[in-house]
């Protein structure tokens, strides 16, 4: 039970420093979906869909009511549709794209998760048509969210998927270069990718995962960051421990909104996932909280160094939370959505080799970055490979979104609105990593990988 300072103290957060439940995720198994008939799986995918996560959106904003914790989203994440189309007699997979987004519109989500292939050790038939098809069906849709796995540290990494990311990421900009490569903001490359993860765009229900599960992902660097300012002058040791019982407290609210839900909704709760995830409103912000630790601008010497301490000790005060942490759960750094990221861009404080660097530390990876419009497929699959090794060789989790904006230079934005934000498109090195990417086959996994 929540005692009575606990709910003033959550009562502050809300109003005060931006504190919200950034996504109740509904998981949704479609295997049984599969059907040699394309026409007859979709509408198998359609009906479970639309049962299940009917109530999804209706008992999320009774629960934010009652609570009077906003909760700013509420999602769906399907099975690979890779895996689920591939008996269908079907070239087509943009059938499978429309049919997930009216699921998701008539359920009333914003997004849905799962147009997704794991190919971290090779790429079979179902793999290949769902791949071919991201471009057009990320392009197409309003909701639908993309995922490919290409990477992990038992496998190595698929250089021939990376290669192949590179032009298809190029193409989903092409399509979508009106709305400065919107497309491209719902794909996002893995290596190491969980299975239980609530966030957009990488959800995906895994083949582990149950029937149907909710998941839920929390946020709050406003309630960090402010915790964190009271602390001037304090040391490392007093900074990690204070930063580690702001985030017990977050996600405590983070598992009672998900077991809730989950109660209501009838299925099991999965877990929590207990990344800060910032948005572009001022303060609540991830870069701004390594600012409030002592650094003059994110992406000065040391940031590295404060994102260690603040995923660290993130993760200590969640998993002392809850028994139930999985997904990222970190500090996320995207540079659209993060007023402070954009902000240390524009001031000539960050740039894609520091944000590299600062991946080794954090959750994720290389996130809604905007790159000029002119970028080769080459150099866009170099950019992902060097990510896919940091995550193999660490053991972690990390990802690229990135955007080719069409028609855009360094130096100009790329403008997406809401959540995702805007971003000032960030220069790339002009050297050609093109007689790297075409070697092709299979970067072996790391010595440590043979832990057995």
């Amino acid at each position: 039970m929540l005692t009575v300072q606990e709910i003033m103290e959550t009562i502050k957060m809300v109003q005060e420093e931006h504190l919200d439940i950034r996504t109740i995720t509904m998981g949704i198994n479609l295997r049984d979906c599969a059907d040699p008939d394309p026409r007859a799986a979709c509408d198998k995918i359609y009906d479970k869909i639309t049962r299940l996560a009917g109530n999804l959106v209706p008992v999320g904003e009774s629960i934010a009511r009652e609570y009077g914790l906003p909760i700013v989203n509420k999602r769906i994440s399907v099975t690979p549709i890779s895996i689920v189309a591939e008996c269908s007699r079907t070239d087509n997979y943009m059938l499978f794209a429309e049919t997930m987004d009216r699921a998701a519109a008539e359920v009333g989500v914003n997004f849905i998760g799962g147009f997704s292939a794991l190919v971290h050790k090779g790429i079979t038939g179902g793999d290949d048509k769902l791949l071919a098809a991201i471009p057009a069906a990320l392009a197409g849709t309003e909701r639908v969210c993309a995922s490919v796995n290409v990477a992990t540290t038992k496998a190595g990494i698929n250089m021939d998927a990376v290669a192949l990311m590179g032009r298809v990421i190029k193409d989903a900009a092409g399509r979508t270069a009106d709305r400065d490569g919107l497309a491209c903001a719902k794909l996002v490359v893995f290596a190491n990718v969980p299975e239980d993860n609530p966030f957009m765009a990488g959800a995906f229900h895994g083949v582990g995962e149950p029937e149907s599960v909710i998941n839920v992902g929390i946020s709050g660097p406003g309630v960090v960051k402010r915790a964190v300012e009271r602390l001037n002058g304090a040391d490392f040791g007093a900074l990690a421990e204070t930063i580690k019982k702001t985030a017990f407290k977050i996600t405590r609210m983070g598992e009672l909104v998900g077991r809730t839900a989950a109660q209501r909704l009838g299925v099991p709760f999965g877990i929590v996932d207990i990344s800060l995830a910032p948005t572009p409103a001022v303060g609540d912000s991830v870069a701004e909280i390594l600012e409030a630790m002592g650094l003059e601008r994110c992406g000065t010497h040391g940031t590295t160094a404060a994102l260690a301490l603040l995923n660290d000790a993130v993760k200590k005060g969640g998993a002392m939370a809850s028994s139930y942490v999985g997904g990222l759960s970190g500090a996320f750094i995207p540079v659209s959505e993060d007023a402070g990221m954009i902000r240390a861009v524009e001031e000539n404080a960050l740039q894609l080799d520091k944000l590299e660097a600062m991946t080794c530390v954090c959750s994720v990876g290389l996130d809604m970055i905007a790159v000029p419009g002119d970028t080769g497929a080459g150099t866009i699959s170099a950019i992902i490979a060097d990510e896919m090794a940091i995550g193999v060789i660490n053991q972690k989790t990390t990802a690229v979104r990135i955007i080719p904006a069409p028609g855009k230079k360094a130096g100009d934005y790329v403008e997406f609105g809401g959540l995702l934000g805007r971003a000032p498109v960030m220069k790339v090195h002009p050297f050609s990593s093109g007689d790297f990417i075409a070697r092709g086959g299979r970067i072996p996994a790391p010595i440590h990988s043979l832990s057995n």
